[in-house]
């Protein structure tokens, strides 16, 4: 892709792709310590512990739900032809600095996959995914309750993802969240659920304050309140899937 074509298709992004903005000097005050602080922050083993039990668990309950997909995909694509594909797909995230591969599940028709980048583990091949025509009858489904999130508790398992954390970010949404002079995601492991991210459907959505209260009480907070505001996080994020508000 050349640097024009790279532009048209960055200027085509929906916007809810990145919501994330840029810190505000009153962030940069109030956190100073994170914008000085110069290394990632260490996961502390109890949350390592927490995220292997409660991904461990999610998939158990989940397996029935993913069984129920793999089929209601598989005769989808025998129905209707050109929505035929793999249940799963991944692109390239990044999460505490490092890339890895993020799993989730095909919302989309092949046709509209750019093939080339998906080769290259690009967030854009899946870009459409926002268009209404371009998503699978399962897609549409699976969209609405967040399932296309699921296979992220493999993440979580492999030690690529916490539970709760700053969002992971495609690549080139990573970089330009850094160029935007934002650090949380560099200093913390990323999550599935966010601070900010459980905000989802409301004005507080995409402000970065959310990412760096969590991220300085990831610093200060004691292993037994760290856990507790985690699970505050996750129940929140449990009445976002329950609301059904997927698009």
């Amino acid at each position: 892709m050349n640097s024009t074509e790279e532009a048209a298709t960055v200027a085509q992004e929906p916007k809810e792709a990145f919501p994330y903005t840029p810190p505000t000097p009153e962030i940069r005050e109030k956190y100073r310590e994170l914008f000085e602080r110069k290394t990632a922050i260490p996961v502390p083993l109890a949350k390592v512990v927490f995220d292997k039990l409660f991904a461990f668990c999610v998939l158990l309950c989940a397996s029935p739900v993913l069984l129920f997909l793999w089929l209601f995909n598989l005769v989808e694509g025998l129905l209707v032809p050109e929505n035929r594909g793999p249940l799963f797909f991944y692109y390239n995230a990044v999460s505490q600095g490092k890339v890895f591969k993020k799993w989730k599940i095909r919302l989309i028709k092949e046709k509209y996959i750019d093939k080339a980048l998906q080769a290259k583990g690009d967030w854009h091949a899946f870009q459409k995914e926002w268009m209404p025509q371009a998503r699978t009858v399962m897609g549409r489904f699976v969209k609405k309750f967040y399932l296309d999130e699921i296979p992220q508790f493999f993440n979580i398992l492999k030690g690529d993802m916490s539970v709760v954390g700053p969002r992971p970010l495609a690549i080139h949404h990573y970089e330009r969240d850094l160029a935007q002079g934002n650090v949380p995601r560099s200093l913390i492991r990323g999550g599935l659920l966010g601070y900010g991210h459980v905000r989802k459907g409301t004005p507080e959505f995409g402000k970065p304050i959310y990412e760096y209260e969590y991220v300085w009480r990831y610093l200060h907070y004691s292993g037994l309140r760290l856990f507790l505001l985690d699970c505050y996080i996750i129940w929140k994020g449990i009445v976002v899937v329950l609301k059904g508000g997927g698009h």
